[in-house]
């Protein structure tokens, strides 16, 4: 009887055993996972650039105390996560612990991924084992010195600020297309990571909506040069003004009749976005566009012609105004307006009117190219303006623009333009050559 007993005991157990393996291994499950995992942007930050292996790390990233470098997360059992048990992976995603206790730090969104749920974990787990191939590229040290790099003060941020994984709660008396975008919003996309105001301490001074609405009101300091603007209500530096079939479209393919995807943005449509099913771009949407501002209401941008009629009639004698007409009406008008779907429109441009105007500045530096993606396969560039315009001349174009056709945001300053300048990584200063003083004068 014992010996019967011991048999089925073992048989259930390499039962159990298979049927784990067969569950890791369904090529559903590893689907499911690829698709959680573009949805996350793994790639993005686990590939080093365009010429990096898929997810072996080693992409740098700037921080206040040092560059850190992205890990290698192929199944690879020397350099990648090969030999990890799915509680161990689950714990690096969801809980930010490493596989030697250690925490990671929170250039990983883990306090954002916590709200995942642990069946779509195991999905994922399934495709980063299953569904990747193997890289040996060995993860690289942090530049940062000693004693900021030691980890232990993580854990205690860690503690602190990111909140104990657990499922997802779904609202039954709100619209499930709704919940589903506030599931991906909060989680899997981690909007929150570039889109919300972070504190002193480095945490985002919100993770959801129910923590007030500093959630996705826009980044207060720029990231990797970029400033990421309010995802809120704002009429003019939010979404108030699109429309949810308008922000569909820019989700999905980086550009719509009123904006094209430029920075760190380009990365999330090219490696993520456009891969995601319409109904969850739809449902992406509609709970973006049903957050309200920040602070109350925003009056629209009003109706202003002024400026566009000077130019029309030739008068071009607005600070900034020659300096525009020379070198931007021609693709973006003199009414501000662009041309629909190729070159954005100024005019009530939430990116134009933030606060902070580095994005705007950055892009006239350095220009910038718009991914060609599955529904919109032609790549749109605009120039670099670095290397002829300089710090002064920067900052005029930067303040006619954003102050003609009803924008109103403060004014920047030369040292404003140097301040970026001077930020621009290298291959950026190569395009927006920061020492212009050596070339002909526009």
């Amino acid at each position: 009887m014992k010996i019967q007993l011991l048999s089925a005991l073992v048989l259930g157990a390499l039962s159990f055993a298979s049927f784990a393996q067969d569950a890791s291994t369904d090529s559903n499950l590893i689907r499911q996972g690829e698709y959680l995992a573009r949805a996350g942007d793994c790639v993005a930050c686990h590939t080093n650039g365009k010429d990096g292996k898929p997810f072996a790390g080693g992409l740098p990233m700037e921080t206040p105390i040092g560059t850190i470098y992205s890990t290698n997360i192929t199944p690879d059992k020397k350099n990648g996560i090969g030999d990890y048990t799915f509680e161990e992976f689950d714990d690096a995603v969801r809980k930010g612990g490493r596989k030697d206790g250690s925490t990671l730090y929170p250039a990983m969104p883990f306090p954002s991924f916590a709200r995942v749920s642990e069946a779509d974990m195991r999905a994922m787990y399934a495709y980063f084992m299953h569904g990747v191939e193997p890289q040996a590229e060995p993860n690289r040290d942090s530049d940062i010195p000693w004693p900021l790099s030691m980890r232990w003060p993580l854990s205690i941020w860690r503690l602190m600020f990111a909140p104990t994984p657990k499922d997802f709660v779904i609202n039954p008396n709100a619209d499930p297309v709704l919940e589903r975008g506030r599931y991906l919003v909060e989680g899997l996309g981690h909007c929150g990571a570039c889109h919300t105001p972070r504190s002193l301490t480095m945490q985002e001074k919100a993770l959801s909506e129910k923590d007030g609405d500093n959630y996705l009101s826009g980044s207060n300091s720029p990231i990797d040069g970029w400033v990421a603007s309010s995802l809120r209500g704002e009429n003019r530096d939010g979404l108030g003004t699109w429309s949810e079939a308008e922000l569909a479209e820019f989700l999905k393919t980086g550009r719509n009749d009123k904006s094209v995807v430029f920075g760190g943005m380009s990365d999330v449509v090219e490696h993520s976005l456009q891969y995601l099913s319409d109904d969850d771009i739809t449902a992406i949407s509609r709970y973006l566009k049903s957050l309200p501002p920040r602070d109350g209401k925003q009056t629209p941008a009003p109706v202003e012609d002024s400026v566009a009629k000077d130019l029309w009639k030739g008068n071009d004698s607005k600070p900034g105004a020659s300096l525009y007409v020379d070198n931007c009406a021609a693709c973006h008008r003199t009414d501000g307006v662009g041309y629909k779907r190729a070159f954005p429109s100024l005019k009530g441009n939430p990116v134009v009117q933030t606060e902070d105007a580095t994005s705007l500045i950055h892009i006239i530096l350095t220009g910038s190219t718009t991914p060609a993606v599955k529904g919109a396969v032609s790549n749109l560039t605009m120039p670099s303006f670095g290397w002829r315009l300089d710090d002064q001349q920067v900052a005029d174009v930067t303040n006619f623009i954003r102050t003609s056709w009803g924008n109103n945001a403060p004014a920047v300053s030369a040292s404003d333009v140097a301040k970026v300048r001077k930020s621009l990584s290298h291959d950026e200063k190569a395009m927006g050559n920061a020492d212009i003083s050596k070339l002909p004068t526009p």
